[in-house]
């Protein structure tokens, strides 16, 4: 068999589609990637698209909050197994988006109102059930302020590992989106002709907005490398980025699904899950902070080495 036809029929390795080894966490690497890969593999075979199963992922997802609603165990534990497989599935859709190399800016967006759905319907029925069993009505609140909390965290741990994507693979991530392109890109919709794809725009661009917001330093990098090297990113700041990020990726994955779905799961064993919300805003919010702090001044430190006549354009 000649070598093109041996290349092209080529067992796809599960590396393939990974982000890249750096942003993944231990569970990630040793349970959801391999069951995800081979997912990925089925539904390609199936020819579904990445989209789908982020639709998929997010049904089951809702599902698995509602059941947590109840006060019985058994019930809760089915709501646990199905949400695992939610999260297998999200976990899946990128790796079937990387293995077909079908990566877009629309499926990243379902994906995304996928995740915020799933939480949704966690954290409602997690505070219908405290209400029903004796909380006053300011357990809205507390969840209320929770779920901010962790849209915050969950869009700047985004924010922060898409960056970092961007810089340690040379710029080859070249779909590191900003407010003013997306703008610019929502513009040229209508209502009339395009509405879905509109609204899906209207969405992310709210939703890099806040990113934005909360990174401003790191905005500027990103947009000064991005302009400057047009994606050919010097190795000196390339090195640089890496090893001022690199040691705070594992910090970042604590805000990171794998770990409030843990917590979750040991608060409903023991009936608690009210300590969910307060998990959310008192330790991880500290956290959040610390992280948003020392993010900012790396990033003024890498920007100080990009305006270097040395690494000028």
């Amino acid at each position: 068999m000649p070598a093109e036809e041996v290349a092209h029929t080529a067992v796809p390795k599960i590396e393939s589609t990974f982000k890249a080894r750096e942003v993944e966490g231990i569970l990630d690497l040793r349970f959801y990637r391999p069951i995800g890969f081979w997912l990925a593999q089925f539904f390609a075979r199936l020819k579904m698209t990445p989209a789908a199963v982020s639709l998929l992922a997010g049904i089951i997802g809702v599902l698995a909050g509602h059941l947590y609603y109840y006060r019985n165990l058994s019930i809760n534990i089915v709501g646990m197994v199905l949400h695992v497989c939610a999260n297998t599935l999200d976990n899946a859709d990128g790796q079937l988006a990387r293995l077909t190399h079908r990566e877009s800016r629309e499926g990243r967006i379902i994906d995304s109102i996928a995740d915020h759905l799933v939480f949704v319907s966690v954290y409602l029925h997690l505070t219908l059930r405290c209400l029903f069993e004796g909380s006053s009505p300011a357990i809205f609140l507390l969840a209320f302020a929770a779920g901010i909390s962790h849209a915050l965290q969950g869009a700047a741990a985004d924010y922060y590992r898409s960056t970092y994507l961007y810089f340690v693979t040379n710029g080859a991530r070249t779909s590191v989106d900003s407010s003013p392109e997306l703008r610019s890109d929502y513009s040229k919709l209508t209502w009339r002709h395009a509405a879905w794809r509109k609204l899906l725009l209207a969405l992310y661009l709210n939703f890099t907005r806040q990113q934005e917001m909360l990174a401003p330093r790191l905005k500027t990098l990103r947009d000064l490398v991005r302009k400057s090297f047009h994606g050919e990113i010097p190795d000196r700041l390339r090195s640089r980025y890496r090893d001022l990020a690199g040691p705070m990726l594992k910090w970042w994955g604590l805000l990171m699904t794998n770990v409030r779905m843990l917590v979750l799961f040991a608060l409903l064993f023991v009936s608690q899950p009210v300590y969910y919300f307060w998990f959310e805003l008192i330790p991880l919010n500290l956290l959040f902070v610390y992280l948003l702090f020392r993010e900012e001044n790396m990033a003024e430190s890498v920007l100080k080495i990009a305006r270097s006549p040395r690494n000028s354009a």
